[in-house]
């Protein structure tokens, strides 16, 4: 492919312009937004034909490397890429496994890496790329994050043990599953801090964007970020979308993705990819109770409700970040209309877009949502099927995949598995009757001491005591 020079710009347009290593470290936008490229790399059909047959690690870094935009040396990020994936438990880092006896329906295993979630496919790469660009720099960086579940002990794992780094994540308080919260809590790396929120997801990453829009304190702990407000995040996961595709035949055929979506950074990464280049014909978006995004696609109107707690409680989320990625582009990249659309959502938690915006999303997007009792349903028939236990979050996307070709989405269709059955033993095992074990590795998990601090949903409270322990 031709390579261009990237820099970033803010979804709000009103930030410096940065290249890749400024944006790794800085997370959030000065403005308040979130960096994007500039503009879209473009990958051919040759160049896409020329991934087949090479590991995981290799098409990672070519899908990859032309985000970089020349701030890391290409052997320097292949070798850290390389390392990334080395410790994975399955040869093939994320492999495909046929659903059904048609071809249509198909799982991609994002749960391999060591916090078995589909997170650790980008955040194993990002603690590298943080350690090599601070080392680089001389410098240290204050990781906050906030996590639904499995953000923050794929961060942590990434993260423990560098001495550049100090992380602080805050968790809602009792909404979490255990084996979540204690792969988080019973790390005992000193540069590791557990904050548990009494309050939502919401709530904490509320705090966190709060945190980076205080410039002050921003400055004087130099913080980064974790979440998927982190454009390296997104680069990464867009890999395993080309990854897949071409398993399944692209660029000669397109094929759709169904994606279990609280925060909307999973599905934007199929969305980048269809920008780039891959042949995407639908992006199926499967929400639970919590269901601010199915119900935008249904009304253009993005309007937030009460959280509820589910069985697939990484999806309890009502704020979707990373939907004002999609809706930069959807306004045309003009960021003083994202601006004025996302100042309206902050104050009265509702905006609407008009018919032929919306219609553009639709032409890529459709969405499904599933209560408790129907994902249940889906992790039951799909073990009777096939014999394959799916944790909550997975059942809720294979059930919106099946529902999509139903409907005449035609196949292949790949449905996004996030997280290994393991780490919702309880849901699983009230659907089927089998209680799912952790690998070898966590098997004493629920043994180990945990280390946390409780705060209040209050954001004086947590910016307190992330200053007390830097002291």
């Amino acid at each position: 492919m031709k390579k261009m020079p990237v820099k970033y710009v803010s979804t709000r347009s009103k930030a410096p312009a940065l290249p890749f290593d400024d944006v790794l470290l800085a997370g959030l936008a000065r403005d308040g937004g979130l960096y994007v490229p500039d503009a879209w790399p473009q990958f051919s059909a040759d160049d896409i034909r020329a991934l087949k047959g090479l590991p995981y690690a290799e098409q990672a870094t070519r899908v990859m490397e032309p985000f970089l935009g020349g701030c890391i040396d290409s052997d320097d990020f292949a070798a850290m890429t390389a390392d990334a994936y080395r410790g994975f438990s399955h040869p093939d880092v994320a492999p495909l496994k046929q659903l059904d006896e048609t071809g249509d329906l198909w799982l991609m295993e994002l749960f391999h890496g060591p916090t078995l979630a589909f997170k650790d496919y980008a955040l194993q790469l990002v603690g590298r790329l943080f350690d090599h660009v601070l080392k680089n720099r001389g410098e240290r960086l204050t990781i906050i994050g906030a996590t639904s579940g499995d953000t923050g002990s794929a961060a942590i794992e990434a993260c423990r043990d560098r001495d550049a780094l100090e992380v602080f994540i805050l968790h809602p308080r009792g909404r979490v599953s255990e084996v979540q919260r204690r792969q988080m809590t019973t790390v005992a790396s000193p540069n590791i801090h557990n904050i548990a929120v009494e309050g939502s997801f919401d709530n904490c990453q509320n705090m966190v964007k709060a945190m980076f829009n205080d410039q002050a304190f921003r400055d004087r702990c130099r913080l980064g970020a974790v979440n998927s407000i982190n454009w390296a995040r997104i680069m990464a996961q867009i890999s395993y979308y080309f990854i897949a595709g071409v398993k399944l035949g692209a660029p000669d055929r397109p094929v759709s993705f169904a994606v279990p979506t609280g925060n909307f950074g999973n599905v934007f990464a199929g969305y980048a990819a269809s920008r780039m280049g891959l042949s995407v014909k639908r992006l199926v978006i499967g929400s639970n109770r919590n269901d601010i995004l199915y119900r935008f696609l249904k009304t253009g109107i993005m309007e937030t409700g009460a959280v509820h707690s589910t069985i697939s409680p990484s999806m309890d989320i009502q704020i979707s970040s990373n939907f004002e990625r999609l809706l930069f582009d959807l306004l045309g990249r003009d960021g003083s209309r994202v601006t004025e659309v996302m100042d309206k959502f902050s104050k009265t938690g509702s905006f609407g877009l008009e018919r032929a915006t919306l219609d553009e999303a639709l032409s890529l997007f459709d969405g499904e949502r599933f209560d408790d009792e129907e994902t249940k349903a889906m992790i039951r028939t799909i073990y009777r099927e096939t014999g394959e236990l799916l944790d909550p979050h997975t059942a809720v996307g294979v059930a919106a995949g099946r529902a999509a070709i139903g409907k005449g989405a035609g196949g292949p269709m790949i449905a996004l598995a996030t997280a290994h059955p393991a780490k919702f033993p309880d849901a699983v095992e009230e659907a089927t009757r089998v209680r799912p074990k952790l690998p070898p590795h966590l098997a004493d998990l629920l043994e180990r001491t945990e280390r946390l601090h409780t705060l209040p949903n209050d954001l004086n409270a947590v910016r307190d005591y992330i200053s007390d322990s830097l002291r």
